[in-house]
């Protein structure tokens, strides 16, 4: 076997691309949504930005070649996904949205949804798709074996159309551009409330034109700024019985499989952020002395302090390329590296800026300095897109503990699963 860290000229250039793109274009985004209040004026503030990304090719990126897209593997959007969120977080969390909530159709639709739905995103690369899986009451249970908790937003099967009826928050994406709706969502519900998710949890496409899709909320976050999670109601939605993927109880391994491929990007977009982080610490240390003779970089304390992040970063970065890697090599099959990434990689990246914030000390927590904001940022990252505890670790608990768990697996390159 050979372990090879080198670029292939392609991810040189796309990395090269994306590190451009990002000190030229995102470099703005921070002072054009600092003028805006409200959640949703500073979400629509990124629309210039975000069409920048559909033309430099991140959407194509998303889509398969045969429906008009430029495909990139995870591994290579990790690589851009990094140099991106060392910038900014707000603009690549809209795209990374917009493939959740492809995810599905992409790597469980048939022939015919594929080719209904994802031309459109090549047509006009602004418009939007959105992953519905919170439930108001939360997410973490939603494969509950008990058919009476988990989710409650369900489809009932009227003739040759599901009518959908529920709540989901936190449904980035779900406003669209002009607050009524995004042009596609994943909606993860159940087809029978007395059966269990095992039976019954299903996704299906509801276009967002679709009558009964409503906008009813936008939760404010206090970092990921310019992220949108609205609050949305699915009030007799009816769409065609064609719109759901695969068969009711398939949403289980769908939903799973959509998230560990956000699962291992995320770990990616942690390392550009703590990446920005040490940056600010070490720029720091290099030039303010604190009334002091020189430099507080000459302290060994501070040396020290910055070796250590240094080190964390590396060994984050090296995680997720894997876990990216085996998720590719494995169709997407393989789910442990990929959760471990997120996990990991997003609960090291809180430490990082607050250690990075210590090396800087007090005027690190005002607007003095960017730690600040990259803190809020950081701290949404165990939270969301499955939170550490309530998703992730228990995705990690119901893999260890199948009977055909190998612990050796995770060092496998994932091809032969």
């Amino acid at each position: 076997m050979t372990v090879d860290f080198t670029y292939s000229p392609e991810q040189a250039a796309m990395r090269k691309g994306a590190r451009a793109f990002a000190t030229t274009v995102l470099k703005d985004v921070k002072k054009t949504i600092d003028q805006f209040n409200k959640p949703d004026e500073r979400f629509y503030a990124i629309k210039p930005f975000y069409a920048k990304m559909v033309e430099a090719g991140f959407v194509k990126a998303l889509i398969p070649a045969e429906y008009g897209g430029q495909p990139a593997s995870t591994l290579d959007f990790a690589l851009g996904a990094e140099e991106l969120a060392a910038v900014d977080i707000n603009v690549p969390s809209a795209v990374l949205s917009t493939g959740l909530g492809l995810q599905p159709l992409i790597r469980f639709g048939n022939q015919e949804q594929k080719q209904r739905f994802l031309p459109d995103f090549i047509e006009d690369g602004m418009r939007m798709a959105s992953f519905a899986y919170t439930e108001v009451t939360g997410g973490a249970n939603y494969d509950t074996p008990d058919p009476r908790y988990g989710v409650r937003t369900f489809a009932v099967r009227e003739g040759d159309h599901w009518v959908i009826n529920g709540h989901k928050h936190y449904t980035t994406n779900g406003t669209g551009w002009d607050g009524k709706g995004c042009h596609l969502y994943s909606v993860v519900c159940r087809t029978d409330p007395d059966k269990s998710p095992q039976e019954s949890l299903a996704i299906i496409l509801v276009p967002g034109s679709t009558p009964g899709v409503k906008v009813t909320g936008i939760i404010d976050t206090l970092g990921h700024r310019a992220t949108i999670s609205p609050r949305m109601h699915f009030d007799n939605v009816r769409v065609p019985a064609a719109n759901i993927i695969g068969r009711p109880g398939d949403g289980i391994k769908m939903t799973s499989t959509a998230f560990a491929w956000t699962a291992a990007l995320i770990g990616a977009a942690t390392v550009g952020v703590m990446r920005a982080a040490f940056d600010c610490a070490l720029r720091f240390a290099k030039t303010d002395a604190r009334s002091g003779p020189h430099p507080i970089i000459e302290y060994p304390t501070v040396g020290y302090a910055l070796s250590d992040l240094k080190m964390r970063i590396e060994a984050a970065r090296y995680l997720s390329w894997k876990a990216c890697q085996q998720f590719d090599l494995s169709g997407g099959r393989e789910h442990e590296l990929a959760v471990m990434a997120k996990v990991y990689c997003s609960e090291l990246a809180v430490q990082v800026v607050y250690d990075a914030m210590r090396t800087v000390g007090i005027d690190s927590y005002t607007d003095m300095h960017p730690l600040a904001s990259i803190m809020q940022d950081v701290l949404c990252f165990p939270l969301y897109d499955g939170g550490n505890m309530g998703v992730r670790r228990r995705q990690l608990h119901e893999i260890i503990k199948n009977s055909s768990y190998d612990p050796l697996s995770a060092a496998d390159d994932g091809s032969c699963s």
